[in-house]
């Protein structure tokens, strides 16, 4: 998926924009913030075309401010990673030096750039944009943010420069991501993998220089394994370790039908882990966690009991998942890892026949109907499967706006008791019969 970032000084309404692409007339596919520090990364949709936006913190040249040195370094990773990059200016100040020193930056990255005009609030002021051509860019794109003035065009002729969508193949193999925080053991992981029979293997070039699929098929195992683990040059790595490993992980989790989510044991359970986590579950993946590094714990009775009893806290209420031990080093249970991340994909994968779902679930709901609301009786007559990606369920009811959050999430459990969607989100709705 194509990723566009929202680059600029400070305080010329990026955040705003970003908010207003990802929820303009339906546009949000998912929001999550908090990634790390202040960065956002969100998914929007335009015309039929997906896309991701990150946005990014005020860049400051040459400053003195150790918080604006790490933002202007993941001002720079998210340039690099960017397919196109929407420079933010505020057309009520006009063009200043911090201006300048970004569109030079921005004219060194060799990528397609949107000169974006900001806080043009009213029609008569489209004129103050025009000051902003000094900076060198084809074309201006007067916006407001706040009340979305001119951010239709904006995102017409985004997707025009976004390029071609490659179709699915529908005979490609699983996709399984390894993902997680740095030093969790990612590298060693793949390395354990590939390191088995070097013949097994075959590198093929990925869509980004941080990225290499290889085709692993050994040992009754055959998938893509998306590798994230430390591809870039020792020359390259000075940038902010934490946010170019979201970076990646956004790359590898949107590309990806399972993720193997590293945790290190001996770091414990982080906001890290938590967001990136977030970012596999909201964007449907299969998921697969991984405790490394568990022969370095300091083990007693009940020790990997109480830390997946609290790492399980932590996920919910998605808790449904499979949880391995393991010391990738010694090459403990590494298969079983794998095979876990191929029966996610197959539970994934699964179509249940509708008399299957029906026979299982009217059942449940007719002994444990939806409360009623003001009087109100609500009846559920029949469920099926919706023919998505991921598993995507419908129960048609008379009343489905009184049907409260907590009897989908009573639904959504009693689906996973009677069908099997370990490590696999998946989506309730109650739909107009």
């Amino acid at each position: 998926m194509a990723l566009v970032a929202i680059i600029g000084r400070p305080n010329v309404g990026k955040s705003t924009l970003f908010n207003r692409l990802i929820g303009r007339r339906q546009a949000i596919v998912d929001e999550y913030s908090g990634v790390t520090r202040d960065r956002h990364y969100g998914k929007s949709d335009w015309g039929g075309r997906e896309f991701s936006l990150i946005d990014t913190g005020g860049f400051v040249k040459e400053t003195d401010d150790v918080f604006e040195k790490e933002i202007a370094k993941q001002v720079k990773i998210a340039m690099e990673e960017a397919t196109l990059i929407l420079f933010v200016c505020d057309s009520k100040h006009g063009v200043n030096d911090l201006d300048r020193d970004v569109a030079r930056l921005l004219r060194q990255s060799n990528k397609p750039v949107m000169m974006v005009a900001n806080k043009v609030d009213n029609p008569i002021n489209h004129a103050d944009s025009f000051e902003f051509y000094e900076l060198g860019f084809d074309k201006i794109y007067p916006v407001s943010a706040v009340n979305g003035a001119g951010t239709g065009d904006l995102l017409d002729d985004l997707i025009g420069l976004l390029p071609e969508e490659e179709p699915e193949d529908e005979n490609e193999l699983p996709r399984i991501s390894v993902v997680g925080r740095p030093n969790a053991g990612k590298s060693s992981f793949v390395n354990a993998l590939l390191g088995i029979d070097r013949n097994i293997v075959t590198d093929i070039a990925g869509t980004t220089r941080d990225t290499i699929d290889t085709h692993y098929n050994a040992f009754g195992f055959e998938f893509t394994l998306v590798d994230t683990a430390g591809i870039r040059k020792k020359a390259k790595v000075h940038e902010d370790l934490e946010f170019y490993s979201v970076m990646r992980a956004i790359k590898a989790i949107e590309s990806s039908d399972v993720c193997i989510l590293m945790i290190d044991a001996k770091e414990g359970v982080g906001q890290q882990d938590l967001n990136i986590f977030g970012l596999i579950d909201k964007n449907r993946k299969g998921v697969v966690i991984l405790v490394n590094k568990w022969d370095l714990v300091e083990k007693e009775t009940n020790t990997s009991k109480t830390f997946e009893d609290e790492l399980r806290k932590k996920l919910a209420p998605f808790e449904d998942i499979p949880i391995i031990f393991t010391s990738v080093l010694q090459k403990q249970r590494i298969h079983k890892a794998l095979q876990e991340a191929l029966d996610v994909y197959k539970r994934r994968t699964q179509r249940i026949k509708t008399n299957a779902l029906n026979e299982v679930m009217l059942p449940i709901i007719e002994q444990t109907p939806p409360p009623a609301t003001k009087g109100k009786y609500i009846k559920i007559k029949y469920v099926q499967q919706l023919p998505t990606h991921a598993p995507t369920f419908a129960f048609y009811c008379n009343l489905p706006q009184y049907i409260k959050e907590p009897y989908r999430r009573f639904v959504e459990n009693q689906m996973r008791k009677h069908f099997n969607f370990s490590g696999v989100p998946i989506q309730i709705f109650f739909r107009q019969k």
